[in-house]
C-alpha cells in the first residue's frame, strides 16, 4: 500500500492508538510490540522499530523512499485487564494484517472500540457469582457466601463509580478496601453468625491484581525485563495498598468491639 507523507502521520498516530488500548486494556508489553510491528508492515513499512513500557510507547516506520517517522506516546492509563476490548482490538489487528483497512475506517474502528465496554450488568453478576463462591470455597457457609455476594456487589458499584475519577490504582484499592472492610466488620458484628475472614477473603479475590502479576513476571521472562519490573513493582504496590486498607478496617473494628 502506497502511502503519502500525510497518511503515513496518520497511520502511526493510529497504531499509537491502537498501542495505548492495548495497554489500556491489561495486554503484555511482547504482544504490544508485535501488533504494532505486524500492522506497520502490512500498510507497508519496511522496517519497524517499536519500544513499549507500561509508561510509554516510542515507535520508528521506515517506507520504501528510506525516510523514517518517529513519534512518542506517553501513556497515563493504568492497565486494569478488560478482555472484552482486548478482544475486539485483536481482531481489528488481524483484520489489518490479512487486507489493510483505508485509514479513516482504521480511525473510526478505534473510536469504537475506545468508547466500548463490557456491559456493566456481565460485570455486576460477575461480580456478586464470584465473591459469594469464593467465600463458600474458602470454608464459609451458604450465609456467609450470600454476605460476601452482596458486599460484591457494593464493590462492582464502587468500581464503577470511582472508576470515573482520576484517583490512581493504589488509593482506589486503599480506599475500596477500607470501606468495604469497615462494612463487612459492622454487619458481623450485628450478626454473629457471620464469619468475617470468609467473607473478606471471597471479595478480596475481586481485587487482587493477579493477572497484572502474571503478565508482569511473563514480560521479565520473555526479556522485556524493564516492562516487567515496573509492572511487577506497581501490582506489589497495589496489593500492599489493597492489604492496608484491610488492616486498618480490621483494627478499627476491633477497638470497636
Amino acid at each position: 500500500m502506497k502511502l503519502t507523507k500525510r497518511q503515513q502521520s496518520d497511520l502511526l498516530d493510529c497504531m499509537l492508538e491502537m498501542g495505548d488500548l492495548l495497554l489500556d486494556s491489561g495486554a503484555e508489553v511482547s504482544r504490544v510490540e508485535d501488533t504494532l510491528t505486524r500492522m506497520g508492515k502490512a500498510y507497508g513499512a519496511g522496517r519497524m522499530d517499536v519500544f513499549v513500557i507500561t509508561s510509554i510507547i516510542i515507535m520508528t516506520m521506515e517506507f520504501a523512499e528510506g525516510e523514517g517517522i518517529t513519534e512518542t506516546r506517553r501513556i497515563h492509563t493504568t492497565g486494569q485487564t478488560d478482555f472484552y476490548r482486548l478482544e475486539k482490538l485483536n481482531s481489528l489487528s488481524r483484520q489489518c494484517c490479512e487486507k489493510p483497512l483505508l485509514l479513516p475506517e482504521l480511525r473510526a474502528q478505534l473510536d469504537r472500540i475506545s468508547s466500548g465496554h463490557k456491559p456493566f450488568f456481565m460485570l455486576f453478576w460477575g461480580s456478586v457469582l464470584v465473591g459469594g463462591s469464593f467465600a463458600i470455597f474458602f470454608g464459609g457457609t451458604l450465609w456467609d457466601g450470600l454476605a460476601a455476594a452482596v458486599f460484591a456487589a457494593v464493590i462492582c458499584l464502587l468500581q464503577e463509580w470511582l472508576g470515573r475519577t482520576q484517583i490512581n490504582t493504589a488509593a482506589f484499592n486503599l480506599l475500596i478496601s477500607l470501606v468495604v472492610g469497615l462494612c463487612v466488620g459492622l454487619v458481623t458484628g450485628l450478626i454473629p453468625a457471620l464469619h468475617m475472614d470468609k467473607i473478606l477473603i471471597g471479595d478480596i479475590m475481586l481485587l487482587i491484581p493477579g493477572l497484572a502479576m502474571t503478565n508482569a513476571v511473563r514480560n521479565m521472562l520473555v526479556g522485556n525485563t524493564i516492562s516487567g519490573a515496573v509492572r511487577l513493582a506497581e501490582t506489589l504496590i497495589w496489593a500492599g495498598a489493597l492489604a492496608g486498607g484491610f488492616m486498618v478496617a480490621l483494627l478499627i473494628v476491633q477497638a470497636v468491639h
